[in-house]
C-alpha cells in the first residue's frame, strides 16, 4: 500500500519538506578544501620555475591586485605568507611574510611555540585558514577578500580555560631583499626606494617609481597598507625595511576575542584615497563583509556545479576551475577600464587581457559569475578601433590582441605588452550568445550586436585579399611589420653570400650573424622564389600566427631546421631548397580603393577562421532575430549556409580525410589551380594535420561523410589519440614536437572543440573515452596541482603557465556540457 493515497497531497508534503530541509548543494557535499596547493615560502621577488611561473599559487579574489599563501614552514606560522603583488604588469613577491603574529602569555612571560600546537592550515574557495590549538587557548586566523583592493584577516583567540587570559600580541614583517636567483634588489633596481610609515591603526609600505618595462612598473605613490581594529605601537627599522607592532588584550574565561586587520595594495595615491572610507567601515563591522564573501563563493560553486551527476574527481576539477578563473580576475586599473580575466596571475607575461582568451573566459564564467563575464567582454571592446582612431583608422571595427595596465609607446604609454599587431579568432559572438543564454539579458545583446557586426565586417574588409569571401589570417599595419612607407619588412640570412646578380640586397641593411634587414614585397617574393637562403624571419608571419591564436603552428610555415632536414630526406631525397618550398609563406598587402595600406594577409585561407565566421553569422542571426531585426537575421543565415557549403567544398582533402588550410597566389610567380567547385589554390596537406581540421565538426557544418572520416583520423593512436589526446599537431606532422607550443602540446581549448565536434555527430562514447584520458592522465589535475596552460601529449606532463584561465574555462565547459552521466 502506498504511503500516501492522495498523490497531490504527497507532492505538496514533499515540496514543503524540501523547503524546510533543503538538500545540500553539490558544492557543500563535495570536498572543496585544498584543491589547489596554496602553501609557499617566497624568498625573493622572482621565484620562477623553468617556464617563468612564480612557483607558488597565492589566493586572489574579487579582482584584487595582491594575493596570499599559507605558511609551509614553522618559522612562518601565524602569518599568511607573501604577499604577491602585481606591479602593474608583473607579479612579484614582496615579502616572505608581512604580518606574522607572536603571542606571549603575560602571566608567565612565555612565548607560545606554534609548532607545538595542533595545527591546521587549509585553503578553501575564497578563504585561507590557520588554526593552532593549545591547552590554554586556540588561535584561528582566517583571510578573505572584501573588495578589489583589500583583504581582511580575522585573528580569533579562544580562551580554553576558566581563568582570565592576558596576552601580548606582536606583529612583525620585513620586505624581501633578494630580486632573483642572482641579484639583490639593490643590484637589480638600484634606484628603487622602499620605506615605511606608521600610525596607531597600522602602517604603510611606500614604493618609489620604477619603470622597468619587462620586470616591474610602479608609480611614485605605489603602496601597501595594513590597518588594524585595535591600536598598536609600532617601531620601524628603515634600513631593514621591517617593523614590529605591539598590543595587549585580556580575554575572559571560556570566551574569545577577535582582532581584525586589512591588507591592501594600491598602484597609486588616488586608489589609496578612494579605499580609506571602505577600510574604516569594514573594520567597524568586519563580520558582515566576511559573511558576504562566504555567500558570494557559495553562489559561485552552486551555479557552476548545479548540473547532473559527476565523479568526486570531476567535481574537484570544476572547483579548481572556478578558483582559477576568479583568481585571475583583475579589477579596473590603469588602462584596464573594466574588470577582466587574465590568462595567469603566476605566469610572468600574462597579467593583461587578451581577446580570444576573454571570449573563452566569458563563455565559462557566464554560468557562475555572469557580471564579470560581461565585463571581460566589455574590457576588450572598450578598445575596439574607431573610424577616427589616431593610429589605425584603417582597422575600424577590429578588437586588438591584448590590453594591459600600460599602453605602448605609440599610444603614449611606456608598456611593452600592449599589442595591436593582430586581433584574435572571431569567437566574441560565441561568448556573448552564451552569456545571453545563461542570463537572458536582452540589453546585453542590444549593447553588443552593433559592435560584433563591425568586428565581423572588419575581417572581410581587411583580411580577404582576393575578395572571394574566404578569409585569411594576417597582420596589421605596424612598425614591426612594415616601414614608414608601408612596405613589408623582413630579415633574411645567408651564411654564404648570395649571387647579387640574382638577388639584389644592396637596399638591405647588413646585421650581425649574416642577417640582412630588408623591405619590399617584390624583393621578398624574389627571395622566396629562389629558396636558397639559410633562414628568414617576417614580422607579419608572427603577427598572423598570433592572430590565429596558434602562434607557431606548422600550417603557418613554422618548422625547425632539423625537422626540415628530415622532411627533405623523406620527400625530396635530401633537397632542402625543394623541401623549403612547401613551408614558405607569402604575404599580400591589403589596400582600400584609394590604395592605402590596410594590413597584410598570409597566402592561405584558413579552414577554422572561416568556420568561426560561418558560426558567427548564425549567432549574429540569432541576436538579430531576438531584437526583431528579421531582414538582418535572414541575411546572416543565408550567408552562413553559403559559407558552410564552400568550407566543405574547398577545405576537405578526399585522399587523407581531413580539413586543411588552402594556399593561394595572386602573382605571376606561378598560376593557381581552380577546381570544379571554384576553389582557388592548393590544400596545405604537406604541412600536416592540426586541430583546425575538426573545427567544421565543432560548428556542425561538416558533411556527415566528411565528419566520419575526420573522426577516424582523430581516433588513430598514431595521429591524435595520445596519452593526452587531441594535441596541436598530429604525431605524423613533419613539424611535430611534444614540447613545442602549437606543434604538439595539448591545449585544452582544442580538446574541448574536438570533443564537442565528435559529440555533435553522434560519436559520444568515443569522445567520452578521450575525455576520460584527459582527466585521468593530465599531471596534477585530479590532485592539488594547478590547471596548466598545456600538457605533453605523450606523457601527460604539465607544460607552460600555471593557473591558466582558458584551460580552466574549457575544463568547466566539459564538466557542464559533456561529462554528465
Amino acid at each position: 500500500m502506498p504511503l500516501f493515497r492522495n498523490t497531490s497531497l504527497a507532492l505538496t508534503l514533499i515540496s514543503l519538506m524540501s523547503l524546510l530541509f533543503p538538500s545540500p548543494s553539490l558544492a557543500t557535499t563535495s570536498n572543496t578544501s585544498d584543491v589547489i596547493d596554496r602553501a609557499g615560502t617566497p624568498t625573493q621577488h622572482k621565484e620562477y620555475d623553468k617556464y617563468q611561473n612564480q612557483r607558488f599559487n597565492p589566493l586572489f579574489d574579487l579582482g584584487a591586485w595582491h594575493g596570499f599563501l599559507l605558511p609551509e614552514q614553522k618559522n612562518n606560522y601565524a602569518a599568511f605568507t607573501g604577499p604577491m603583488v602585481i606591479a602593474e604588469e608583473y607579479s612579484l613577491f614582496i615579502a616572505e611574510k608581512l604580518e606574522q603574529l607572536t603571542l606571549t602569555d603575560l602571566a608567565n612571560k612565555k612565548v607560545l611555540d606554534f609548532s607545538q600546537a595542533k595545527i591546521s592550515r587549509t585553503s578553501k574557495p575564497g578563504e585561507l585558514q590557520q588554526s593552532f590549538v593549545f591547552k590554554q587557548l586556540t588561535l584561528e586566523l582566517n583571510l578573505h577578500f572584501i573588495s578589489d583592493r583589500t583583504a581582511v584577516i580575522e585573528t580569533k583567540i579562544i580562551n580554553n580555560t576558566s581563568d582570565k587570559l592576558a596576552l601580548a600580541l606582536t606583529w612583525q614583517g620585513e620586505l624581501l631583499s633578494k630580486w632573483d636567483d642572482k641579484k639583490t634588489i639593490k643590484q637589480a633596481l638600484p634606484q628603487w626606494q622602499r620605506s615605511l610609515t606608521a600610525n596607531t591603526n597600522g602602517l604603510t609600505f611606500h614604493f618609489s617609481e620604477v619603470r622597468n618595462t619587462w620586470n616591474i612598473m610602479t608609480s611614485k605613490t605605489a603602496q601597501y597598507q595594513i590597518s588594524r581594529s585595535l591600536p598598536t605601537k609600532t617601531t620601524i627599522k628603515q634600513k631593514q625595511h621591517s617593523y614590529q607592532s605591539t598590543a595587549t588584550i585580556n580575554i575572559a574565561k571560556n570566551s574569545s576575542s577577535s582582532i581584525f586587520s586589512t591588507q591592501s595594495y594600491f598602484h597609486n595615491q588616488s586608489e589609496a584615497d578612494a579605499e580609506q572610507a571602505f577600510i574604516k567601515t569594514a573594520l567597524e563591522n568586519p563580520q558582515a563583509k566576511i559573511l558576504a564573501t562566504k555567500r558570494r563563493w557559495q553562489q559561485y560553486l552552486d551555479k557552476a556545479m548545479a548540473v547532473g551527476k559527476r565523479s568526486p574527481a570531476q567535481d574537484k576539477v570544476a572547483i579548481k576551475a572556478v578558483e582559477t578563473l576568479n583568481g585571475n580576475w583583475r579589477s579596473p586599473a590603469g588602462n584596464l577600464s573594466h574588470d577582466g580575466v587574465t590568462p595567469s596571475v603566476t605566469a610572468r607575461w600574462f597579467n593583461g587581457v587578451w581577446a580570444w582568451d576573454s571570449w573563452k573566459h566569458a563563455y565559462a564564467m557566464a554560468h557562475f559569475n555572469s557580471n564579470i563575464a560581461k565585463e571581460n567582454v566589455r574590457a576588450m571592446f572598450a578598445y575596439q578601433i574607431q573610424k577616427d582612431d589616431a593610429i589605425r583608422p584603417q582597422d575600424e571595427g577590429m578588437v586588438i590582441d591584448a590590453i594591459f595596465y600600460n599602453k605602448d609607446k605609440t599610444r603614449g604609454g611606456d608598456g611593452g605588452n600592449w599589442n595591436e599587431r593582430n586581433t584574435k579568432p572571431p569567437l566574441a559572438s560565441w561568448a556573448v550568445w552564451e552569456i545571453y543564454k545563461a542570463t537572458k539579458d536582452v540589453s546585453f545583446i542590444e549593447e553588443m550586436l552593433p559592435k560584433l557586426q563591425r568586428y565581423h565586417q572588419w575581417w572581410y574588409r581587411n583580411r580577404d585579399h582576393n575578395k572571394n569571401g574566404l578569409v585569411e589570417y594576417g597582420a596589421t599595419k605596424h612598425r614591426y611589420h612594415n616601414n614608414q612607407q608601408g612596405d613589408i619588412s623582413f630579415k633574411v640570412r645567408y651564411l654564404t653570400k648570395p649571387n647579387n646578380s640574382a638577388i639584389d640586397l644592396k637596399a638591405c641593411k647588413s646585421a650581425d650573424e649574416d642577417w640582412y634587414l630588408c623591405t619590399g614585397i617584390s624583393l621578398y617574393q624574389n627571395i622566396i622564389a629562389r629558396s636558397d637562403y639559410d633562414d628568414i624571419d617576417i614580422g607579419a608571419q608572427h603577427g598572423a600566427g598570433w592572430e590565429s591564436g596558434m602562434d607557431n603552428a606548422a600550417r603557418f610555415g613554422f618548422i625547425n631546421a632539423e625537422q626540415l632536414a628530415d622532411y627533405a630526406k623523406e620527400k625530396y631525397q635530401g633537397d632542402r631548397i625543394k623541401a623549403r618550398e612547401d613551408w614558405q609563406v607569402m604575404f599580400y598587402q591589403n589596400t582600400n580603393n584609394a590604395g592605402d595600406l590596410l594590413g597584410f594577409s598570409i597566402n592561405q585561407e584558413s579552414v577554422e577562421l572561416n568556420t568561426y565566421l560561418a558560426h558567427e553569422k548564425t549567432l549574429l542571426a540569432n541576436m538579430a532575430e531576438l531584437l526583431q531585426q528579421k531582414k538582418l537575421a535572414e541575411s546572416y543565415r543565408h550567408e552562413a549556409k553559403a559559407l558552410a557549403k564552400r568550407i566543405n567544398q574547398c577545405f576537405f582533402d578526399e585522399e587523407s580525410g581531413f580539413y586543411y588550410d588552402r594556399s593561394f597566389t595572386v602573382t605571376n610567380m606561378k598560376s593557381d589551380k581552380i577546381d570544379k567547385n571554384g576553389c582557388v589554390g592548393t590544400l596545405l596537406t604537406a604541412r600536416g594535420r592540426g586541430p583546425e581540421g575538426w573545427s567544421p565538426l565543432w560548428a556542425k557544418i561538416a558533411d556527415e561523410d566528411k565528419a566520419e572520416r575526420v573522426k577516424n583520423v582523430m581516433l588513430k593512436s598514431n595521429e591524435f589519440n595520445t596519452t593526452i589526446p587531441l594535441g596541436t599537431a598530429a604525431l605524423t606532422n613533419p613539424a611535430y614536437d611534444a614540447d613545442i607550443y602549437w606543434r604538439g602540446r595539448v591545449w585544452l581549448d582544442q580538446v574541448y572543440f574536438g570533443l564537442i565536434a565528435l559529440d555533435n555527430y553522434g560519436y559520444h562514447q568515443e569522445a567520452k573515452t578521450l575525455a576520460e584520458k584527459l582527466f585521468n592522465n593530465a599531471e596534477g589535475l585530479n590532485e592539488n596541482g594547478t590547471i596548466r596552460e598545456n600538457y605533453n601529449p605523450e606523457t601527460g606532463a604539465v607544460q607552460g603557465a600555471t593557473n591558466f584561465s582558458w584551460s580552466a574555462a574549457h575544463l568547466l565547459m566539459l564538466y557542464r556540457e559533456f561529462l554528465a552521466e
